[in-house]
């Protein structure tokens, strides 16, 4: 086995960043993460700051908008990993310019960890996120820079904790709101699961200018047929409110941030399908459970037992 990739993190002591980095550290990578000086004094940050270090993780301080020291880490390392936030998504030009220069990066993995982009059916205002994304591949391309796009689909601990009820801290008990006719299957992934995922995908030639789609079989779910697992969880059945598409994308103009962008989400999602409306074909994505079956991922049922 050759010597495992140096891999650094740009965005981890973010929400899926810090599964990211505790999974490269985990799987035994010299792993660097990106961190401005700010963050690590801000008291909030300072669990994820001391967990890094105790899983060995070399903190490095810089940012996305200083060229040339971006440009000094990315020489030392061999993978780098964007899990930057939505705000920062259109930035990722600057860490391409800087691998560019650089010139050593074997992989890029820009910041995605969602549906697939180049894939979707959606409205405003995930669509011009989406967009910015899409955007991001096309330049990563364009710039002839190797990369993986991981599409690891709905976040476990986001959406399943709540089963997508706006404002709920737990999975309903009385009455649930299902967008659309409930039947389109869509893909819920623990975070850990997600970066494991990544992580694995990182030294694999399979991946290599591939969209890696975490699509486990036990995760894909629709809405009404995880509604009816979590009715057998606790064993009562729940009024189903049915949003038709037409009245969704009323709410979804009348709603205010952030709340429209979850929805539009949803829409794109539980409406048109879109996790799961298209085959993953051989010429331009791999599917993760089948390329690494050693990963014993949470699946969709495990994961809701804990809030019975």
């Amino acid at each position: 086995m050759s010597e495992k990739s140096k891999i650094l993190i740009i965005g981890g002591t973010g929400y899926i960043g810090k599964s990211i980095v505790a999974a490269s550290a985990r799987l035994g990578h010299p792993t660097f993460a990106l961190v401005r000086e700010s963050t690590v004094s801000n008291p909030s940050k300072s669990e994820i700051i001391e967990s890094f270090k105790s899983s060995g993780v070399t903190l490095v301080y810089g940012d996305l908008y200083d060229h040339e020291s971006l440009v000094k880490v990315i020489k030392q390392v061999d993978v780098v990993i964007s899990t930057v936030g939505h705000a920062q998504l259109p930035d990722q030009v600057k860490i391409i310019a800087a691998i560019k220069e650089a010139g050593n990066v074997k992989r890029f993995f820009p910041s995605e960890f969602g549906n697939d982009v180049d894939r979707v059916h959606a409205v405003e205002p995930a669509k011009t996120a989406f967009g910015i994304k899409a955007q991001i591949r096309r330049t990563i391309e364009a710039e002839g820079i190797p990369y993986t796009y991981v599409s690891s689909n709905f976040f476990a601990g986001f959406f399943l904790s709540s089963l997508g009820q706006p404002g709920a801290t737990a999975p309903p008990r009385d009455k649930v709101i299902i967008l659309g006719d409930g039947n389109p299957k869509a893909v819920f992934n623990k975070e850990d699961d997600i970066g494991t995922f990544t992580i694995k995908a990182v030294d694999d030639p399979r991946t290599l200018n591939k969209i890696l789609y975490i699509r486990p079989p036990q995760n894909a779910y629709s809405f009404n047929d995880l509604v009816s697992l979590w009715e057998k969880k606790i064993g009562k059945t729940l009024e189903r409110i049915y949003v038709p598409e037409e009245q969704v994308l009323k709410n979804i103009q009348e709603a205010s941030i952030p709340q429209n962008v979850i929805l539009s989400i949803g829409h794109s999602v539980f409406v048109k399908g879109d996790h799961t409306n298209f085959e993953i074909e051989p010429s331009f994505g791999v599917e993760a459970s089948e390329l690494y079956p050693e990963v014993k991922y949470t699946t969709v049922d495990e994961f809701l037992h804990q809030f019975v």
